[in-house]
């Protein structure tokens, strides 16, 4: 009805739907029953949808929605921080208020563009690993965290009342300084690297718990102070094991630019060293029974840590077989009838290494890809190779992981296009949309 009244205005119905996803599917249907009807008796109306690359790529592996298959796909490229400062200061300006430019930059950049993208640069990575391996360096005692003496000296100094309590409590950060300086320093470095303020507050809302916890608990049970562990070797063990924690963080950082075996090699020689270190060969001495066996305890665990990185690689097997991109590799694969599936991957993209250890070392997808596909794999790891350059424009590849589908024409399924890690289950429906014919009005492009 609405549709015949703006007939006769002259104008027709745009309905629009943001945040797609899977999860809803079943309103998705429904609507897409609408749209159809409408479509069929020659109705003006037009339908857009919006959604993360993977919520979209689910909706289009749907066997039922499927007429969002023949729609025109356009894949929007990253947006910079100064378009999204402008998008949070128009609003706000449009309302009658004001907001300042640190504040727009500040909640700009809390959308995680900026660390987001700072992160798939090799350079940017190695900072932040060597940063980590300083502060633990400070923890192993090789350099020392020192605040200036007066603000000690002020800190430590007793105060009586319920004010000189509270004035303690503040200070308490202070004290403990020298010896949770450099861990903290290396979580806000983490932490940054996420660009989540959530993530954040999470972590350290945790950390002001467990500094508190201990002294609320002390507080409540004052009668049992003379049973604590007293101070000794087994601090300076801990501050070593907190240094392990951020040479393993170091490396976690570094995973991108190591990928496959030196990558795992790397985390699990962190591991065994740690286990070996803090297990067996530091010579800290506490004065309880206990503490020889939570060394052992440690050293253990870190050991089978390592062991278990090991074996999942060993154990993880061979993956597609790639051929790198060629005009004859595609040339065979037309003569052949067969689709071309071409990834365009970089050692230092996180999703890509998720792509290439999981979904692409599936047994299932390698089966499939063996007996059905030809398989491309367009390495841009350094750039500057004018032939991966002009591929990229000829594809109009904005960034990686992008996953681009030709059929047995040649012709790009822009439909099925990806730019994002998709687990293989639906690598798999895909696939086999690919080997179908196309729909009347899905994406087609002719490369």
């Amino acid at each position: 009805e609405l549709t015949g009244i703006l007939a006769g205005h002259g104008t027709g119905l745009l309905i629009s739907v943001d945040e797609m996803h899977r999860r809803r599917s079943g309103d998705l249907r429904e609507l897409g029953a609408v749209v159809q009807h409408a479509f069929r008796e020659e109705r003006e109306l037009a339908f857009v949808g919006a959604g993360l690359p993977a919520a979209v790529s689910d909706l289009l592996s749907d066997d039922v929605v499927t007429f969002l298959r023949r729609a025109d796909r356009h894949v929007l490229g990253p947006v910079s921080l100064d378009d999204v400062a402008e998008a949070i200061r128009v609003p706000v300006e449009e309302s009658g208020r004001s907001i300042a430019d640190e504040q727009c930059r500040t909640a700009a950049a809390a959308t995680g563009g900026l660390m987001g993208s700072m992160l798939q640069n090799p350079v940017v990575l190695s900072v932040v690993a060597g940063v980590l391996v300083l502060f633990a360096a400070s923890l192993f005692g090789g350099w020392e965290f020192r605040l200036p003496g007066f603000l000690t000296r002020a800190a430590g100094r007793s105060h009586g009342g319920y004010l000189g309590s509270v004035f303690m409590g503040l200070t308490l950060g202070v004290v403990a300084a020298p010896c949770i300086g450099p861990f903290v320093l290396g979580l806000l470095t983490w932490v940054a690297s996420t660009g989540n303020p959530w993530t954040g507050f999470i972590v350290f809302f945790t950390l002001s718990l467990g500094l508190g916890l201990p002294l609320s608990v002390l507080a409540l049970f004052s009668g049992q102070l003379q049973r604590l562990p007293r101070a000794g070797g087994w601090m300076l063990w801990v501050r070593k094991a907190m240094g392990w924690v951020l040479v393993g963080m170091a490396a976690h950082f570094l995973g991108p630019l190591l990928p496959g075996l030196p990558g795992t090699a790397l985390l699990a020689a962190v591991a065994l060293a740690a286990g070996v270190h803090l297990g067996f060969l530091d010579r800290s001495q506490a004065g309880f029974r206990a503490f020889p066996w939570i060394k052992t305890v440690a050293g253990v665990a870190c050991m089978s840590l390592a062991a278990f990185w090991a074996a999942s690689f060993a154990m993880l097997g061979p993956g597609v077989a790639w051929a790198p991109w060629s005009e004859t590799v595609l040339a065979e694969a037309a003569a052949r009838k067969k689709p071309v599936i071409m990834d365009f991957y970089a050692d230092w993209c996180t999703p890509c290494r998720a792509l290439e250890e999981k979904t692409f070392h599936d047994p299932a997808v390698i089966r499939r890809a063996r007996d059905s596909f030809v398989m491309v794999k367009v390495d841009v790891t350094r750039g500057g190779n004018p032939a991966h350059e002009d591929l990229l424009r000829r594809f109009g590849v904005k960034g990686v992981p992008t996953v681009v589908f030709l059929d047995a024409r040649g012709r790009e399924r822009t439909d099925l296009r990806l730019v994002d890690h998709l687990p293989p289950d639906r690598f798999l429906n895909h696939m086999t949309l690919l080997e179908k014919p196309a729909e009347k009005g899905s994406g087609q492009d002719e490369r």
